[in-house]
């Protein structure tokens, strides 16, 4: 597994920093991570994918495939079996921020929202 470990994340250009596997790594749903999310996810265009997480409902697979786009778009080269392999400190709510942090930092919308969903149905 390769990472891309750099300076602090720009949130102005959608970029989060999360640590997993104990690796300082920065994420970013960049236009190519987003039309990889598209596809994954069956919608049509951005609005139908930020339609789909405002819902604040995301099943683990779901938060895999995010984070693992956000990964690659951060440069990051790991398939979404890397990081589902993957730990993380706070354990499901830790994946749940980092996805929350993401969505919010490309579309205004997650956050604590993504947090509390996964909370009440772990």
């Amino acid at each position: 597994m390769e990472a891309r470990v750099c300076g602090r994340a720009n949130r102005r250009r959608g970029e989060v920093e999360a640590v997993l596997d104990g690796e300082r790594r920065i994420l970013c749903l960049t236009l190519g991570a987003l039309a990889e999310l598209e596809t994954a996810f069956s919608v049509g265009d951005l609005s139908g994918l930020a339609e789909r997480f405002s819902s604040g409902r995301l099943k683990a697979g779901d938060m895999i495939t995010v984070i693992g786009a956000g990964l690659r778009g951060g440069g990051n080269l790991l398939s979404d079996e890397d990081v589902a392999a993957m730990s993380i400190d706070g354990g499901i709510t830790g994946y749940a921020r980092i996805v929350g942090d993401l969505l919010e930092a490309t579309f205004g919308v997650g956050g604590d929202a993504t947090e509390k969903a996964v909370a009440a149905n772990p």
